[in-house]
């Protein structure tokens, strides 16, 4: 049996978190207690804030935990990785989720989806891994920052276009009663998905700089990059789509989801797949 290193503890806690603050937020859109008092006036909405909060905060500590124990922070292994992204996830949801009170019920819908990549994180190991000279670098830095915006801002857009595609059914139309209208999702939904692409934009630019200081070239079409070129292109093509014609909410739901799931594979599978520099192997 493997011993528990460091950052486990704190990691465990966290995701425990995020897991009472999913509980909070179903039991808020539940017909069942609709007539709470807790969720008549709202109060189960500040529990949800507070446990999301609080996993990130839990999630930090594990991540400075982890940093001391290997000397560099979370960059390189798919358990860094996902670590990393959860607490980055769980941050940018968190602010959204305080300044945007129509946004708040899809949080049955956001925080599943990040307990996807919970329960993947604890099936991984916690070795040591090497950190590469090629990511002594600034831009690095700038890089990751964007991608970690963008594709929180991309989970937010996944939230609100879930709860259209269920608003399709007496059900979903029974849990998000509480909600402005399908326009109104429609609308901040996709004002979501347009931070996302200059997010996105800025990523790539910061992304070729960085590998013009590291490998000498700005772009190399390798797996990993022209997965996230294709990403960028399917989320440009998304609102050229969303803002050319008149498509029903559960079409644009259905693009938002589908545009999520390429940046997921992208962020998530590609650079274990590719045999590319961002791997950290040079």
């Amino acid at each position: 049996m493997n011993s528990i290193v460091a950052e486990q503890p704190w990691l465990w806690a966290g995701l425990g978190s995020y897991f009472i603050a999913t509980l909070a937020a179903m039991w808020g859109v539940s017909p069942r207690s609709q007539n709470s008092p807790l969720v008549v006036n709202k109060k189960h909405e500040k529990l949800v804030l507070g446990f999301i909060v609080f996993g990130v905060l839990l999630l930090s500590a594990a991540i400075i935990a982890r940093w001391i124990r290997i000397g560099h922070g979370p960059w390189i292994s798919l358990f860094e990785l996902l670590m990393s992204q959860m607490w980055s996830l769980g941050l940018v949801f968190a602010a959204l989720y305080w300044r945007l009170p129509g946004l708040r019920p899809s949080a049955v819908i956001v925080l599943p989806v990040m307990w996807i990549l919970g329960t993947w994180v604890l099936a991984l190991e916690p070795g040591i891994s090497h950190f590469p000279a090629t990511y002594y670098n600034s831009w690095k830095w700038v890089h990751v920052g964007l991608g970690k915006m963008f594709l929180a801002l991309l989970l937010a857009g996944v939230g609100l276009g879930g709860v259209m595609i269920l608003r399709t059914t007496q059900r979903g139309k029974t849990w998000f009663r509480a909600m402005p209208s399908n326009m109104i999702i429609d609308k901040l939904a996709w004002r979501l998905m347009m931070l996302a692409l200059v997010f996105d934009s800025l990523m790539l630019i910061a992304g070729g700089v960085w590998a013009q200081d590291a490998w000498g070239r700005y772009w190399a079409w390798d797996a990993l990059e022209t997965s996230a070129f294709l990403t960028w292109l399917f989320l440009a093509i998304g609102l050229h789509v969303r803002l050319s014609y008149k498509v029903p909410a559960w079409v644009s739901g259905a693009i938002i989801i589908g545009i999520f799931a390429m940046a997921f594979s992208t962020y998530f599978g590609m650079p274990y797949l590719s045999p590319s520099a961002h791997k950290g192997m040079v």
